[in-house]
């Protein structure tokens, strides 16, 4: 990790931190400040957190047993932490180790397929949205690791994309070579939506090293940060003030 890229982003997130408290906005409290903090800094868009998987669908499996679930889960809490302290609330599709799926679904297939449905139908309920999606890799060789990004078409999509891959490569990985890729039609969820949308595969829990780092709370808010970091940004380029504090 270097240095100098965490410098960068810690003193960018604790001075969007002081700004907020100097406006005297607090975590539970949605005032007039608030929102007009979330108009700067994400202009015209609802972001949405999407912790993959939950509850019977557990996702990829670790080398150590682990479901990626969990983690996906706990990056997304930090990340709503961190959000809140800059004065944004974005909406979770899940907060909890739980599927969307409805109550008549009742085989592992209907409720994975069902669950699908609910996400896809939530996030093109929201106006002017913008998703975030969480998940973890997996593959035959062990010797793959790094974090990879995926974007919709679009450019709001790809302008996310690379500054989340940018921001963590230099502040985690900086050998890490791999570039945001346009996500396959394959993706069920980033197929059946419209809006500007990532989905940001931390890394390969079939990596033993790496697989122990997402599983640690440390890197895992690591992680949040970066990603965070990244979506605060994209907002100034994508329509926020010249003048506007930038993480």
């Amino acid at each position: 990790m270097k240095k100098e890229g965490w410098k960068k982003i810690l003193i960018g997130v604790l001075s969007a931190v002081v700004a907020v408290t100097s406006f005297g906005i607090w975590r539970h409290q949605r005032t007039v400040q608030a929102i007009n903090i979330i108009s700067v800094r994400l202009p015209g868009r609802q972001l949405i957190l999407d912790a993959g998987h939950g509850g019977e669908d557990g996702g990829a499996v670790s080398v150590t047993g682990v479901p990626e679930s969990g983690i996906n889960l706990s990056i997304v809490l930090k990340m709503d932490q961190l959000l809140g302290f800059c004065g944004v609330e974005p909406v979770l599709l899940r907060d909890s180790d739980t599927s969307l799926h409805d109550a008549e679904a009742d085989t592992l297939r209907k409720k994975k397929v069902s669950d699908l449905h609910n996400r896809v139908s939530v996030i093109e309920g929201t106006e002017n949205a913008l998703v975030v999606s969480i998940h973890q890799n997996t593959f035959s060789n062990p010797a793959y690791h790094g974090c990879q990004v995926f974007y919709r078409p679009g450019e709001e999509s790809l302008t996310l994309a690379v500054l989340v891959q940018d921001t963590v490569r230099t502040a985690l990985d900086p050998a890490n070579k791999r570039t945001p890729t346009q996500i396959s039609d394959s993706v069920y969820l980033m197929k059946h939506i419209t809006c500007p949308a990532v989905l940001v595969e931390c890394g390969f829990l079939s990596n033993a090293p790496e697989e122990a780092k997402l599983r640690s709370e440390g890197y895992q808010t690591q992680m949040a940060l970066c990603v965070t970091s990244a979506v605060m940004r994209s907002g100034k380029i994508n329509g926020g003030g010249e003048n506007d504090p930038v993480l």
